[in-house]
């Protein structure tokens, strides 16, 4: 690479396998570690070329494309973003949501509004804010500090991964590599690719490094990434990531994209280049 490209990725265990020796693999991408809400910002503002975002923000987005074949998901369970509340589903009237989420913020109301029928009142959790004195029904959280959280005053944990796969049928998508309108990848997309392959291959190694920071068994930290998360994009993921789009936009979290608002990316326009794994 001749230039910078300027990387932006979230510091949570569910991302390693992902961005594990990335540096080493294109000398050229500048990595910088974030909140995943604030990575979009960043990418939309043009401080970044790419980002690990929100799915949500990848359609919020202004013409972004994605590198194929990689994303942070599920297919059931996904451990690290779960709703607690103290009331069932049905009977849940307000949520705290996690600042640092956008897309599960987003799946929580499209569960309540699009299953349940509910119109939640919603606060924001701010990231330092401790849930436990929280007055609200339910509170979102996301990341390891989902997975470290207990909330005993909270009577139900919801998996939002388990959760929408019951419900759809399909996985879950929470992130995608998303690329910035104008930005050429060229050489440096192997780059990701070969990230991912070595992150995987070395989960137990990534596992027993970060686990005594979390305050987690290295043994689950490294069976969460190998065998909870989903980091595949494929025809499953994809149709999981459009009927997302599809209920997003009934419960108008949307509202901001589309041509009116310069963004607006969708997956139809996409499909025959996705299909043959080209973003």
């Amino acid at each position: 690479m001749s230039t910078t490209l300027r990387v932006g990725a979230v510091n949570y265990l569910n991302t390693k396998p992902l961005i594990e020796r990335l540096t080493d693999f294109a000398p050229g991408i500048e990595l910088s570690l974030d909140l995943p809400s604030r990575l979009a910002d960043q990418l939309a503002a043009g401080e970044l070329d790419v980002g690990l975002i929100p799915v949500v923000e990848f359609f919020r987005g202004d013409n972004y494309t994605f590198v194929p074949n990689i994303a942070i998901g599920s297919r059931g369970p996904v451990l690290s973003v779960t709703l607690f509340s103290k009331v069932p589903w049905a009977d849940i009237r307000t949520v705290a949501l996690d600042e640092g989420s956008r897309t599960s913020a987003a799946l929580t109301r499209i569960i309540l509004e699009k299953r349940y029928g509910i119109e939640p009142v919603i606060q924001q959790l701010p990231i330092d804010t401790p849930a436990d004195d929280l007055t609200t029904d339910a509170v979102l959280l996301i990341g390891d500090r989902a997975m470290r959280a207990c909330l005993p005053g909270y009577r139900f944990a919801y998996d939002l991964g388990e959760e929408w796969t019951a419900w759809t049928g399909l996985p879950m998508v929470f992130a995608v590599w998303a690329i910035r309108s104008g930005v050429d990848l060229g050489e440096a997309e192997r780059a990701f690719h070969q990230a991912k392959e070595y992150g995987l291959a070395n989960a137990g190694l990534i596992a027993q490094r970060e686990a005594p920071a979390l305050g987690l068994d290295p043994g689950f930290c490294r069976r969460y990434m190998s065998n909870v998360l989903r980091y595949d994009l494929g025809p499953l993921e994809l149709a999981g990531m459009q009927k997302y789009r599809e209920l997003a936009e009934g419960v108008g979290v949307l509202a901001n994209s589309g041509p009116a608002a310069g963004g607006g990316n969708t997956l139809q326009r996409r499909t025959p280049g996705l299909a043959a794994g080209v973003r």
